[in-house]
């Protein structure tokens, strides 16, 4: 009597497959807010609105996309991304196709801001959870990685939509690529997974867990810890100095009198728009690559420092166009590693299991970096009527955050590494810091 053979369970997904989906699936959701300054234009002139009016819909769509990230985070550590994410795929794309035809504000508010906010924040914050699941050994680098992919993702449809809206008209191309936007990112969606066990999952056999990672904290027991908070405070911080450049820098060229100087025969304000999304975009995977080796408090520390000595420099120039436009650069890239660095070194602490979740409490620093770095620091410029003073109060948190990164968080994480060892009986002598220098 012949038996059949019993069906052989599925392949593991390969991590670098599911790093390449995330990426696909950040691109995808990146052009609600890079291709932004686009729509601007034809939609005040649609709806008859002030161009203040319309920004409000960009406002949403950020503090959305920030505050709404521990929620997004619990449910997908509770349904798993999959549903989650091709949830958040759909919002996105519909955010789109409904706006087309809106024919009033309230209309453009619950759709590309409410519905665009809600739908890239899940993507947003549920890839980046599961990077940090599935990277151990590599969590800056694979962390960077699908944070450039959403920096970078805008630069594929930046022009094809610009040129579809003078052709085609505001309400087509929102339709069109809405429905790009979504199909694109279900797709991307239906093959990412949680992986239940890094090490047996993974088909690399140098993957690991970081020695002594045997306890995974859930968000209640995350936000009793002073490293938490101290953590939220330095990447509010880093959050505004970045956000303060990226929503004034149109005004602040202006007033410096090189907003439209020619550099390289290029207006040098586009020109170093330009520039400071490919840095912005680099920076995440180099520093979370650098981090991975060197330790999270010491990259912090460099990448920091960087964005603190560019900005001075780039005050002091700020006159000289060509200037003006290469140091914007060096700004962004002492800047955007914020993106891979913060999310690796929260998971490193707390541990994987809860990780989107624990990433989505922090993440809400960004939302607070938006308004200390938007209106608050126009507030400011209008109070002082001077740059200088709204640039020193963000150099001088580049250099706090930089010293709190290497004398008060180090400290702090390597006193909580020696305690979670002690309580699993494991020998703390010897022992690497996470992805740093000895205990």
């Amino acid at each position: 009597m012949t038996h059949a053979n019993p069906p052989r369970p599925a392949a593991p997904p390969s991590r670098w497959g599911q790093l390449a989906l995330g990426m696909i699936a950040m691109m995808a959701i990146s052009s609600p807010q890079y291709v932004w300054a686009l729509f601007t234009g034809p939609l005040t002139a649609e709806l008859n609105v002030s161009l203040a009016e319309v920004q409000v819909t960009f406002s949403l769509l950020i503090v959305l996309q920030t505050f709404l990230s521990p929620l997004q985070g619990y449910l997908i550590d509770r349904f798993g991304p999959r549903l989650l994410l091709s949830a958040g795929a759909i919002l996105t794309g519909l955010s789109w196709v409904l706006a087309a035809n809106v024919s009033s504000l309230m209309g453009l508010y619950l759709t590309y801001g409410v519905l665009g906010g809600i739908g890239t924040g899940i993507i947003y914050v549920g890839v980046i959870g599961l990077m940090v699941q599935w990277f151990p050994d590599r969590r800056g680098l694979a962390c960077g990685l699908v944070a450039a992919g959403y920096g970078f993702g805008a630069i594929l449809t930046t022009f094809p939509i610009s040129r579809a809206v003078a052709a085609n008209g505001l309400s087509n191309t929102l339709v069109i690529y809405g429905l790009i936007i979504g199909v694109v990112g279900l797709l991307a969606a239906q093959g990412l997974r949680r992986p239940t066990q890094v090490v047996a999952t993974s088909s690399d056999p140098a993957v690991r867990e970081p020695e002594g990672d045997t306890r995974s904290y859930t968000p209640r027991e995350m936000l009793r810890s002073p490293i938490f908070w101290l953590m939220f405070v330095m990447m509010t911080m880093m959050s505004t100095t970045g956000l303060m450049v990226i929503s004034q820098m149109g005004a602040f060229a202006r007033d410096f009198g090189v907003a439209d100087a020619l550099v390289f025969g290029l207006a040098a304000l586009p020109l170093a728009l330009s520039i400071d999304r490919i840095t912005n975009g680099l920076t995440r995977p180099f520093f979370g690559w650098v981090s991975d080796r060197i330790g999270r408090e010491r990259a912090m520390t460099i990448a920091f420092t960087l964005e603190g000595c560019a900005m001075t420099l780039w005050l002091l120039n700020a006159h000289d166009p060509l200037m003006f436009v290469l140091l914007s650069g060096v700004v962004f890239f002492g800047w955007g590693e914020i993106f891979s660095l913060f999310p690796s070194t929260l998971t490193d602490t707390f541990g994987k299991k809860h990780a989107t979740a624990n990433y989505g409490f922090l993440y809400m620093a960004q939302g607070v970096g938006s308004v200390l770095g938007g209106p608050l620091a126009a507030l400011l410029h209008e109070a002082t009527q001077s740059w200088h003073v709204v640039f020193g109060v963000v150099i001088v948190m580049d250099f706090i955050t930089a010293l709190l990164a290497c004398f008060v968080l180090k400290p702090m994480r390597d006193a909580h590494r020696r305690a979670v060892l002690a309580e699993a009986n494991l020998p703390t002598v010897g022992v690497t810091s996470l992805q740093g220098s000895p205990v």
